[in-house]
């Protein structure tokens, strides 16, 4: 069996954009299921991990094709592209206008035409059985869309996170035509799509009167969160955030209660040190800063994927934020999973029924606290750093292995063999 993925995000792109195809294409093969990728050849990714290339099979066949994208001029220049906080991306005011206006339903609509053009004659002499598109950027679907009409071949559209309702898109204003265009391409896809598959079960619920069928598959881990080498806990009683923190997830609450510890208590003042590791938003630097936790906090910067499990394992706390926005029951982060493995207690901010709490509560790995509970809030970090005077701060996590990411993968291939015509 062949398939066709058809992605944005390839190496050397870093970041969690990447992750989950680079996966699924690592195993693929694994299940009887050869993948071919298909994406760009010159994409300006904000950031880049040369490490993610050698997970690449070396017989898997990559089509590559050019891209125009409009941010090169408009956002960002490529050659200071890692130096850009894209957690700020949405923070420009005009510019965002502009994108999310004219530009629908994202910057890579200008890939679309070319990349049709181009696969429709690559299929003609190479067929495969099922094309997958996976978004954001949602114009993948699009390229999907038309070339398994043309091909008469199936198609699964996976949604790592929503469209329209995909919550940074208020940041870009749109005006009315905008926001009717971006539904009519959404639902397009919706009643095209033999398969949708996402991330999470509520975002499952939220699909499933749309089209005609929704599957899940969670984000995972993989073997390279098994580091040989030995880490050491931190010595300071460290709460380690890795990732991007864009200002949706800025957890004011965490601050406001770590201050009023630090007065009531200097030792704890003294013993405490915020970890964030990753590109954050300038508005969460200003609220450390408000609360008076500069001293408590080091800024890291983005790192390398391997290097970023190092700061999982290690930490004596792992925080996980969820964006604080409308419909963020089925936010499930792709590092949510890496966390699990680190086996280090999780301390996540987010709605407390949702897909988040109840996988936290069947692995045993963490707590979900409300955006507002500060009373719970307060108790959690008391208890976490009680347990690390005592020398006992730990996490005894069951149910992990589900999540690895070759038996998600046969998961995938299980729901692909179902849609071979």
């Amino acid at each position: 069996m062949k398939v066709l993925i058809i992605t944005y995000y390839w190496p050397p792109a870093g970041g969690s954009g990447v992750q989950r195809w680079l996966k699924f294409v690592k195993y693929l093969q694994g299940f009887d299921i050869e993948p071919i990728v298909y994406t760009v050849d010159n994409a300006n990714y904000p950031k880049e991990d040369a490490s993610l290339v050698n997970e690449i099979p070396k017989d898997v066949t990559i089509l590559k094709q050019p891209i125009w994208e409009p941010t090169d001029v408009l956002f960002w220049k490529k050659k200071n592209q890692q130096k850009k906080d894209i957690s700020n991306s949405t923070n420009s005011g005009f510019l965002s206008f502009i994108r999310g206006n004219f530009f629908i339903p994202d910057p890579k609509i200008f890939w679309v035409k070319p990349s049709v053009k181009f696969l429709n004659q690559f299929l003609k002499e190479k067929p495969v059985d099922v094309v997958i598109s996976t978004g954001p950027p949602h114009s993948m679907h699009l390229i999907a869309k038309k070339i398994s009409q043309k091909n008469n071949i199936k198609w699964l559209a996976d949604f790592r996170d929503p469209w329209s309702d995909l919550y940074y898109n208020k940041e870009f204003n749109q005006l009315s035509f905008a926001k009717k265009r971006n539904i009519a391409l959404e639902n397009s896809v919706f009643n095209s799509t033999d398969c949708l598959l996402t991330v999470s079960n509520t975002l499952k619920m939220e699909f499933t009167n749309k089209t005609k069928r929704v599957e899940v598959i969670t984000n995972g881990f993989d073997d390279e969160v098994a580091t040989k080498n030995i880490v050491r806990l931190d010595k300071k009683f460290t709460i380690s955030y890795i990732g991007l923190l864009p200002k949706q997830s800025n957890p004011k609450l965490l601050f406001t209660v770590l201050q009023k510890l630090c007065l009531e208590d200097a030792i704890f003042k003294n013993d405490l040190q915020l970890n964030f590791i990753g590109d954050i938003s300038d508005e969460v630097k200003k609220e450390i800063e408000f609360n008076n936790l500069i001293d408590n906090t080091e800024f890291k910067g983005y790192v390398s994927h391997r290097e970023a499990i190092v700061y999982q394992k290690k930490a004596q706390v792992l925080l996980l934020l969820i964006p604080n926005v409308k419909k963020s029951e089925g936010i499930l982060t792709g590092k949510l999973f890496e966390y699990l493995t680190a086996k280090r207690p999780i301390l996540a901010l987010g709605p407390e029924k949702a897909d988040l709490s109840e996988i936290l509560e069947n692995t045993n790995a963490g707590v979900v606290v409300g955006f507002n509970n500060e009373v719970k809030l307060t108790s959690e970090i008391k208890k976490l750093y009680q347990q690390y005077k005592e020398g006992s701060l730990q996490v005894n996590s069951k149910n992990v292995e589900q999540y690895h990411r070759i038996n998600l993968t046969g998961q995938l291939a299980i729901i692909l063999k179902s849609m071979k015509s």
